[in-house]
């Protein structure tokens, strides 16, 4: 093993290890690759971005551009639709025609924006045929990806695979090639799954087919268990504030579903609503919560407090730290990122062009360049000039501090009393940090003080705690001791039926900007003016702190909101609407015109009159021009992630094949497996392939495995097509896991999978395709010497 082998293996590793880890996301770690290999001088400058001008590449980006054209002007949807009726409501016949539909559409468009395409489709068939959708669901995702195997450009294995043909100077494979093969494994998966594997599939409508009625919808997400309704006293201290002001639903996490005033109820009321004595505020979430953050109303302030805020002056101190450019930190926000626990500081202020906010931090996200005014013991203080993530340290004292911050004003003490039901309770159990900005300085009892105490500290009648805050915000505090509430909720109210507030079901598109992001840091009410009330994920409902949860594609998200509202979001890209609520059907008018610059790219590629990267950007370009999409749409249809994956993983196969890499690696196979044949070989290499595609993405899969085999072929004396085609099919046929390709995770949450379910169908129908392509291979596709 030379030099060059051992650090190509050792690049090959880690990128190995970080795919598998998800440490970091598999684009960066591509570009890390792409950046490894040009320092180490195993590629020049032009080999290490060659996979950007890359033919496959294009052809990728341009047929998600092309697949979105088909999708905006309707003419997907039309055959979608118009298929869907020949199923009847025969479990049997309908996982067919959904699979056939699903397969005939992904040979020539995106297979995860068919899956996509198809969901709402399929989710409303499964509504008006009763049959639970958990039935139906996997079959269409498992359908995009059998449907990918019998074109070209059905999905991008295939034409990497090709390209990989075309760089080592072999004949590569025409658009129609892989229908042979592709077509028979198509057809067998189809009749596996429609007449074994749905035997698999999960049944228990409750628990997994997910109906979505408003009915079943409130069953399913477990909304009547956590529905209660809040009255407001006529002599309480909250009469005239705002529901903002009354902080009633931010500070426990409850979502405010409806006002009832005089008899007459208004869903969704707006925060600026003011309250009256007598109001009854129909609230969902949690009572127990509600419950727990009355208790802290106990408190009694001490008017007077001199001695011990010099008492704790001398031991705490303030600075202001300039968040840098380059820190983790940035885009964060405040609550998560961690400045207790990672420096032992509180976050109590942050100053942005000059001006101040000292309240409402937690779901601020920070940005580079911004001051944040932080809190904490001397030592701490002075130990974050250390730490890399800030630009600068400034120490605030004095005139200076109050100055810009008014720290004075905003110190209080308070006594709990020694019959307090608080004695015994800890301070991390209390929202008082993330609701009113409150925060528990120092407590001092029995004669000693204890400063910047830590979550797990508990509280002791008599306790004296300095907090630094609003005082006022405690009258909000009395205010909601003083709230009655009445856990039996009256049915005529009825504010889940209302034509006014209705419950709608979405998942996130499989590009959605969202994922990833907690739903406290959207705020569904500010940016949609509707509230997310539940999500399902895996098979079961997310606990009820809404607030921390971060989104992830595959989530079944149960939307509460004015009708209208929610029918915005049918148009909104970041969601796939699951209920119809009588959105607009798509205009249809440019849908042949789509259809037929489709076809042209096709037949011109059949012909022979342009090669495949060509066809695909022209025809993708008088999509555009044409409009049937504009340039925005197809900017956003591209999934940047997946082609900077690619183009970033190029070159290691490139250094792979130079360096002798690939040769080491197929002598280690050839050692195995060689004195078997080259039957034995091949199915040594698709098992791996297939194996492989639990953890590692396809794109970056295939485009390591391509020098292998070509390397094992070459040494048997055998072209390489046959392995070439066995590894395609492999690479694509990722039936597994939820992870192994976007469509199986995009249906998870909607169809209510768990992991195990995608085992118990998944593996036999990978068995099955293995099979199939292994008989059919040698009678498709025979071994030939090399001329």
């Amino acid at each position: 093993m030379t030099l060059d082998i051992a650090i190509v293996l050792i690049i090959l590793g880690v990128s190995l290890v970080l795919f598998i880890s998800e440490v970091i996301r598999m684009d960066l770690v591509a570009l890390l690759v792409l950046g490894a290999l040009a320092l180490t001088g195993l590629v020049d400058a032009d080999q290490a971005f060659a996979g950007f001008s890359n033919g496959a590449v294009i052809t990728v980006w341009a047929m998600f551009i092309l697949s979105e054209g088909l999708t905006r002007t309707g003419i997907a949807d039309i055959i979608g639709r118009q298929v869907m009726k020949l199923g009847g409501t025969r479990e049997f016949t309908m996982i067919i025609v959904i699979m056939v539909t699903g397969a005939v559409l992904s040979a020539f468009m995106n297979n995860i924006g068919v899956a996509a395409l198809m969901l709402p489709v399929v989710v409303d068939v499964a509504r008006r045929t009763r049959i639970p959708a958990s039935r139906l669901l996997m079959p269409l995702a498992y359908s995009t990806l059998l449907g990918g195997l019998m074109t070209l450009i059905g999905t991008p294995p295939n034409l990497l695979i090709s390209e990989s043909l075309t760089r080592f100077g072999l004949e590569s494979f025409e658009l129609f090639d892989f229908t042979p093969l592709g077509g028979a494994v198509m057809a067998i998966g189809v009749i596996f799954v429609a007449l074994f594997g749905r035997m698999l599939l999960p049944k228990a409508v409750a628990k997994h087919g997910r109906q979505v009625s408003q009915r079943s919808l409130r069953t399913q997400y477990k909304l009547h268990e956590r529905t209660f309704m809040m009255r407001v006293p006529t002599n309480s201290v909250l009469v005239g504030k705002t529901l903002a002001e009354s902080r009633i639903g931010s500070s426990t996490g409850l979502i405010i579903l409806a006002l009832v005033r005089q008899g007459r109820s208004e869903p969704l009321p707006s925060r600026q609503t003011v309250l009256r004595g007598g109001d009854g505020i129909l609230v969902q979430g949690r009572v127990d919560q509600f419950r727990e953050l009355r208790r802290w109303s106990d408190l009694v302030i001490e008017r007077e407090a001199p001695v011990l805020k010099s008492m704790v002056a001398a031991k705490v101190s303030y600075a202001e730290v300039t968040i840098a450019d380059t820190s983790p930190f940035v885009g964060e926000l405040v609550r998560h990122a961690a400045f207790r626990s990672r420096f032992n500081v509180w976050v109590v202020g942050l100053r942005r062009r000059n001006q101040y906010r000292l309240t409402n931090l937690a779901y601020v996200p920070l940005r580079k360049g911004e001051r944040v005014l932080v809190q904490g013991e001397h030592e701490a203080i002075t130990q974050l000039e250390k730490f890399s993530d800030f630009a600068e340290v400034e120490v605030l004292k004095g005139e200076r501090l109050q100055q810009r911050y008014q720290t004075d004003n905003r110190m209080f003490v308070v006594r709990l009393p020694k019959a307090s039901d608080l004695v015994g309770s800890t301070l991390r159990k209390s929202r008082l940090a993330d609701v009113f900005d409150f925060r528990v300085v120092a407590i001092f009892r029995d004669g000693e003080l204890s400063v910047m105490p830590r979550g797990d500290e508990e509280l002791a009648g008599g306790d004296l705690l300095l907090i630094e805050g609003q005082p006022s915000d405690l009258d909000v505090l009395r205010g909601l001791q003083e709230f009655e509430i009445e856990t039996s909720v009256p049915a005529n109210l009825g504010a889940f039926e209302s034509e006014r507030l209705t419950l709608m079901d979405a998942t996130l598109d499989p590009r959605s900007t969202l994922a990833g992001r907690t739903v406290g840091e959207l705020n569904f009410r500010e940016r949609y003016g509707i509230e997310l009330a539940g999500i399902w994920r895996e098979g079961e409902t997310v606990g009820t702190e809404l607030a921390d949860e971060r989104l992830q594609i595959g989530d079944a998200l149960l939307l509460l909101g004015p009708r209208d509202r929610l029918q915005l979001l049918s148009s909104d890209s970041d969601f796939l609407i699951l209920t119809p609520l009588g959105q607009k059907p798509p205009d249809t008018r440019r849908a042949p015109l789509a259809a037929l610059i489709m076809l042209t790219v096709v037949v011109s590629v059949m012909m022979g009159k342009a090669p495949i990267s060509i066809a695909a950007v022209i025809g993708a370009s008088i999509m555009v021009l044409t409009g049937c999409l504009n340039m925005e749409q197809a900017y956003r249809s591209i999934d940047w992630r997946a082609i900077f994956l690619i183009a970033g993983m190029l070159p290691l196969g490139t250094a792979m094949a130079e360096t002798g890499a690939a040769t080491y690696l197929a002598d280690q196979v050839m050692t195995l497996l060689g004195d078997a044949g080259p039957w034995p070989v091949i199915m040594g290499l698709y098992v791996l392939t297939a194996m492989a595609t639990m953890i590692i993405p396809t794109a970056a899969l295939v485009v390591l495995m391509a020098p292998i085999v070509l390397s094992a072929m070459s040494d048997m004396g055998l072209e390489p097509q046959t392995a070439m085609m066995a590894i395609a099919m492999a690479a694509s046929a990722s039936f597994t896991s939820p992870i192994s390709h976007p469509a199986n995770i995009l249906v998870m949450g909607p169809g209510g999978y768990r992991f195990i379910d995608y085992l118990k169908v998944g593996v036999p129908l990978t068995i099955v395709v293995f099979i199939t392509v292994m008989v059919l291979l040698p009678i498709l596709w025979p071994l030939q010497a090399v001329q």
